[in-house]
């Protein structure tokens, strides 16, 4: 039990946060790259990032893993993001460090999801069986998404410069 919910039941609700994260995360991510800031699917994006992220360690473990790690990060950079975004409102370097930090978020929920499907979805198992999964295969697979997300942070870092409005 978790939360008053049993075991699958929360891992649900924790699958289904990440992936509302993923989704709105890509849609943040289209709207930084054509400069708009999309306040409400932020909010969401950085809620749920936050949720999957925290709600990752409620599950049951007895030994620190490389997923907590991550997690760990991922909240240190969500911090950042926020502060970046709504305490300093974006100004100066606060942009970029914006951008870097929620699209690593991001990249770090896409990274896990790669792992997970592997690991979950018979196909991609029998191509790189193991936990964690491993061959040419997912090596490839989480190859293209690294590149394709330094591609993408590159260019939302030169291409986001939101219209500030001053409340």
């Amino acid at each position: 039990m978790v939360l008053g919910l049993s075991l699958s039941a929360f891992t649900m609700v924790h699958v289904v946060i990440s992936l509302i994260g993923i989704v709105s995360g890509f849609v943040v991510l289209s709207g930084l790259l054509g400069s708009n800031r999309m306040a409400g699917m932020t909010a969401l994006f950085l809620l749920t990032t936050i949720l999957t992220s925290a709600t990752g360690f409620l599950f049951p473990f007895e030994k620190l893993l490389p997923s907590h790690i991550v997690g760990i990060l991922s909240l240190v950079l969500l911090a950042i993001a926020c502060f970046a975004l709504y305490s300093m409102k974006l100004s100066g370097a606060w942009r970029w460090i914006y951008v870097v930090t929620a699209l690593v978020s991001l990249y770090f929920n896409v990274f896990v999801l790669v792992i997970q499907s592997f690991l979950k979805i018979p196909a991609l198992t029998a191509l790189a069986p193991g936990n964690p999964p491993a061959g040419p295969v997912f090596a490839v697979v989480q190859g293209i998404v690294l590149v394709f997300f330094v591609v993408v942070i590159i260019g939302a870092v030169r291409r986001f410069r939101p219209v500030l409005t001053y409340a």
